[in-house]
Protein backbone atom coordinates (compact mmCIF):
# COMPACT_ATOMS: atom_id res chain seq x y z
CA UNK A 1 0.00 0.00 0.00
CA UNK A 2 1.42 3.39 -1.01
CA UNK A 3 1.94 6.03 1.64
CA UNK A 4 0.87 9.64 1.27
CA UNK A 5 3.71 11.87 2.37
CA UNK A 6 3.62 15.63 2.49
CA UNK A 7 6.02 17.51 0.25
CA UNK A 8 7.27 19.28 3.37
CA UNK A 9 8.81 16.11 4.75
CA UNK A 10 12.08 16.91 2.97
CA UNK A 11 12.13 20.47 4.28
CA UNK A 12 11.78 19.81 7.99
CA UNK A 13 12.08 16.95 10.40
CA UNK A 14 10.06 18.61 13.15
CA UNK A 15 6.36 18.71 13.84
CA UNK A 16 5.02 22.25 14.00
CA UNK A 17 2.31 22.66 16.65
CA UNK A 18 0.15 25.72 16.13
CA UNK A 19 -1.08 27.67 19.17
CA UNK A 20 -4.64 27.13 17.95
CA UNK A 21 -4.37 23.36 18.23
CA UNK A 22 -7.02 21.39 20.06
CA UNK A 23 -4.65 20.86 22.98
CA UNK A 24 -4.80 24.57 23.88
CA UNK A 25 -8.29 25.50 24.99
CA UNK A 26 -7.48 29.21 24.90
CA UNK A 27 -7.51 29.26 21.10
CA UNK A 28 -10.27 28.24 18.73
CA UNK A 29 -9.33 25.48 16.26
CA UNK A 30 -8.61 26.64 12.71
CA UNK A 31 -11.78 27.05 10.69
CA UNK A 32 -14.03 27.76 13.68
CA UNK A 33 -14.53 31.41 12.75
CA UNK A 34 -15.34 30.46 9.16
CA UNK A 35 -18.00 27.95 10.20
CA UNK A 36 -19.51 30.48 12.59
CA UNK A 37 -19.54 33.12 9.86
CA UNK A 38 -21.27 30.87 7.34
CA UNK A 39 -23.93 29.85 9.87
CA UNK A 40 -24.51 33.46 10.89
CA UNK A 41 -24.70 34.79 7.34
CA UNK A 42 -27.14 32.07 6.24
CA UNK A 43 -29.47 32.72 9.18
CA UNK A 44 -29.39 36.51 8.71
CA UNK A 45 -30.00 36.23 4.98
CA UNK A 46 -32.93 33.88 5.58
CA UNK A 47 -34.44 36.41 7.97
CA UNK A 48 -34.13 39.33 5.58
CA UNK A 49 -35.27 37.26 2.60
CA UNK A 50 -38.49 36.47 4.47
CA UNK A 51 -38.92 40.15 5.34
CA UNK A 52 -38.34 41.26 1.75
CA UNK A 53 -40.81 38.72 0.39
CA UNK A 54 -43.38 39.90 2.92
CA UNK A 55 -42.66 43.52 1.97
CA UNK A 56 -43.22 42.92 -1.76
CA UNK A 57 -46.36 40.88 -1.09
CA UNK A 58 -47.82 43.52 1.23
CA UNK A 59 -47.00 46.34 -1.19
CA UNK A 60 -49.25 44.73 -3.82
CA UNK A 61 -52.22 45.22 -1.53
CA UNK A 62 -52.95 48.93 -1.26
CA UNK A 63 -55.25 48.59 1.71
CA UNK A 64 -54.01 51.06 4.34
CA UNK A 65 -50.78 51.33 2.33
CA UNK A 66 -49.55 54.89 2.08
CA UNK A 67 -46.55 55.81 -0.04
CA UNK A 68 -43.62 57.35 1.77
CA UNK A 69 -40.73 59.43 0.50
CA UNK A 70 -37.42 57.83 1.38
CA UNK A 71 -35.18 60.30 3.21
CA UNK A 72 -32.37 61.60 1.02
CA UNK A 73 -29.91 60.95 3.81
CA UNK A 74 -30.14 57.26 2.91
CA UNK A 75 -28.01 57.98 -0.15
CA UNK A 76 -25.31 59.35 2.14
CA UNK A 77 -25.56 56.36 4.46
CA UNK A 78 -25.24 54.07 1.43
CA UNK A 79 -22.07 55.83 0.32
CA UNK A 80 -20.78 55.62 3.90
CA UNK A 81 -21.21 51.87 4.20
CA UNK A 82 -19.58 51.34 0.80
CA UNK A 83 -16.57 53.40 1.89
CA UNK A 84 -16.38 51.48 5.17
CA UNK A 85 -16.27 48.21 3.26
CA UNK A 86 -13.43 49.57 1.13
CA UNK A 87 -11.40 50.69 4.14
CA UNK A 88 -11.98 47.35 5.88
CA UNK A 89 -10.82 45.41 2.82
CA UNK A 90 -7.71 47.60 2.63
CA UNK A 91 -7.02 46.93 6.31
CA UNK A 92 -7.48 43.19 5.81
CA UNK A 93 -4.95 43.10 2.98
CA UNK A 94 -2.46 45.21 4.93
CA UNK A 95 -2.85 42.97 7.97
CA UNK A 96 -2.26 39.84 5.89
CA UNK A 97 1.02 41.37 4.69
CA UNK A 98 2.15 42.08 8.24
CA UNK A 99 1.63 45.85 8.12
CA UNK A 100 -0.36 45.92 11.32
CA UNK A 101 0.17 49.54 12.25
CA UNK A 102 -1.13 50.81 8.94
CA UNK A 103 -3.95 48.26 9.06
CA UNK A 104 -5.00 49.56 12.46
CA UNK A 105 -5.46 53.04 11.00
CA UNK A 106 -7.79 51.74 8.32
CA UNK A 107 -9.65 49.68 10.92
CA UNK A 108 -10.21 52.83 12.97
CA UNK A 109 -11.45 54.53 9.82
CA UNK A 110 -13.88 51.66 9.26
CA UNK A 111 -15.05 51.95 12.84
CA UNK A 112 -15.71 55.67 12.42
CA UNK A 113 -17.62 55.11 9.18
CA UNK A 114 -19.69 52.38 10.81
CA UNK A 115 -20.70 54.70 13.64
CA UNK A 116 -21.47 57.41 11.08
CA UNK A 117 -23.74 54.99 9.22
CA UNK A 118 -25.77 54.30 12.36
CA UNK A 119 -26.05 58.03 13.07
CA UNK A 120 -27.32 58.61 9.55
CA UNK A 121 -29.90 55.85 10.00
CA UNK A 122 -31.21 57.58 13.12
CA UNK A 123 -31.37 60.81 11.12
CA UNK A 124 -33.42 59.00 8.46
CA UNK A 125 -35.86 57.76 11.12
CA UNK A 126 -36.31 61.31 12.41
CA UNK A 127 -37.00 62.59 8.90
CA UNK A 128 -39.59 59.85 8.40
CA UNK A 129 -41.29 60.83 11.65
CA UNK A 130 -41.47 64.42 10.42
CA UNK A 131 -43.29 63.07 7.36
CA UNK A 132 -45.86 61.56 9.69
CA UNK A 133 -44.87 57.97 8.91
CA UNK A 134 -44.97 56.24 12.27
CA UNK A 135 -44.41 52.61 13.08
CA UNK A 136 -48.00 51.50 13.64
CA UNK A 137 -50.25 53.59 11.41
CA UNK A 138 -48.71 52.75 8.03
CA UNK A 139 -47.45 49.29 6.99
CA UNK A 140 -45.11 50.91 4.48
CA UNK A 141 -43.41 52.94 7.19
CA UNK A 142 -43.43 49.94 9.51
CA UNK A 143 -41.43 47.91 6.99
CA UNK A 144 -38.97 50.78 6.63
CA UNK A 145 -38.35 50.90 10.36
CA UNK A 146 -38.14 47.10 10.47
CA UNK A 147 -35.61 46.85 7.64
CA UNK A 148 -33.37 49.64 8.85
CA UNK A 149 -33.72 48.76 12.53
CA UNK A 150 -32.90 45.05 12.20
CA UNK A 151 -30.03 45.84 9.85
CA UNK A 152 -28.70 48.45 12.29
CA UNK A 153 -28.75 45.89 15.11
CA UNK A 154 -26.73 43.40 13.07
CA UNK A 155 -24.34 46.14 11.98
CA UNK A 156 -23.89 47.15 15.63
CA UNK A 157 -22.87 43.54 16.29
CA UNK A 158 -20.29 43.95 13.55
CA UNK A 159 -19.04 47.12 15.25
CA UNK A 160 -18.57 45.21 18.50
CA UNK A 161 -16.58 42.56 16.65
CA UNK A 162 -14.60 45.32 14.98
CA UNK A 163 -13.78 46.79 18.39
CA UNK A 164 -12.40 43.40 19.40
CA UNK A 165 -10.26 43.37 16.27
CA UNK A 166 -8.99 46.93 16.81
CA UNK A 167 -8.30 46.80 20.54
CA UNK A 168 -7.80 43.08 21.11
CA UNK A 169 -4.32 41.95 22.08
CA UNK A 170 -4.18 38.67 20.19
CA UNK A 171 -5.61 39.38 16.76
CA UNK A 172 -5.50 36.29 14.57
CA UNK A 173 -5.63 36.85 10.84
CA UNK A 174 -8.57 34.45 10.62
CA UNK A 175 -10.54 36.66 13.01
CA UNK A 176 -9.75 39.79 11.00
CA UNK A 177 -10.83 38.06 7.79
CA UNK A 178 -14.04 36.77 9.35
CA UNK A 179 -15.14 40.15 10.68
CA UNK A 180 -14.21 41.76 7.35
CA UNK A 181 -16.30 39.29 5.36
CA UNK A 182 -19.23 39.81 7.74
CA UNK A 183 -18.91 43.56 7.22
CA UNK A 184 -18.96 43.10 3.44
CA UNK A 185 -22.08 40.96 3.80
CA UNK A 186 -23.83 43.69 5.80
CA UNK A 187 -22.88 46.19 3.10
CA UNK A 188 -24.27 44.05 0.28
CA UNK A 189 -27.39 43.37 2.34
CA UNK A 190 -27.96 47.09 2.82
CA UNK A 191 -27.60 47.72 -0.93
CA UNK A 192 -30.29 45.10 -1.56
CA UNK A 193 -32.62 46.60 1.04
CA UNK A 194 -32.08 50.15 -0.15
CA UNK A 195 -32.72 49.27 -3.78
CA UNK A 196 -35.87 47.32 -2.86
CA UNK A 197 -37.25 50.16 -0.75
CA UNK A 198 -36.36 52.70 -3.42
CA UNK A 199 -38.16 50.74 -6.16
CA UNK A 200 -41.27 50.05 -4.08
CA UNK A 201 -41.45 53.60 -2.76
Amino acid sequence: MSRIISDRVEKTDQVVVLPSALEDSKFAPPGTYRIFLISLVVSIFALFAALMIGYVWRAQSRVNWESIMLPRVLWLSTITIILSSMTFETARKLYSHGERRMASRFLLGTLSLGVAFLVLQVTAWRELVRQGAYLMNNPHGAFFYLFTGVHAVHLAGGLIALLVVVYGRNKRRELVNTVCYYWHFMGVLWLMLFELMRVVS
